[in-house]
């Protein structure tokens, strides 16, 4: 249980590794930073989950993925400006008890999600 997330990119058809996350917790207009990471080989964060069973909390949250920043450190030839640059997912959490995975896939066109298990 928590809350975990994982990309993909599909244009190489592989794990986005190296690409910059964050996570912010959310009320209204306001964000706070929770931590950033860069995913590992696997498309994941280092650390495991973002929150735990113990931790997660009942409200609105936010995940930002460079898109753009990873594509171009891959020697994709974007345009300017990009089409996508960073990608903001707002999501909530409404029952702590459940995991909460939160996939991405990823190209520097297009990206899809949904609640993962």
């Amino acid at each position: 249980m928590g809350l975990s997330t994982h990309v993909l990119d599909t244009m190489h058809g592989c794990p986005a590794a190296g690409m910059q996350v964050a996570l912010y917790t959310t009320q209204g207009d306001q964000a706070t930073l929770v931590k950033s990471f860069t995913l590992n080989h696997d498309g994941r964060n280092p650390d495991g989950m973002l929150y735990d069973h113990a931790s997660l909390r009942q409200g609105t949250y936010r995940l930002v993925f460079d898109v753009a920043g990873y594509f171009k450190a891959k020697g994709v030839e974007l345009p300017e400006p990009n089409f996508l640059n960073k990608v903001s997912l707002d999501f909530g959490v409404a029952h702590e008890d459940q995991h909460y995975h939160v996939p991405l896939l990823a190209s520097p066109w297009s990206y899809s999600t949904y609640r993962g298990s």
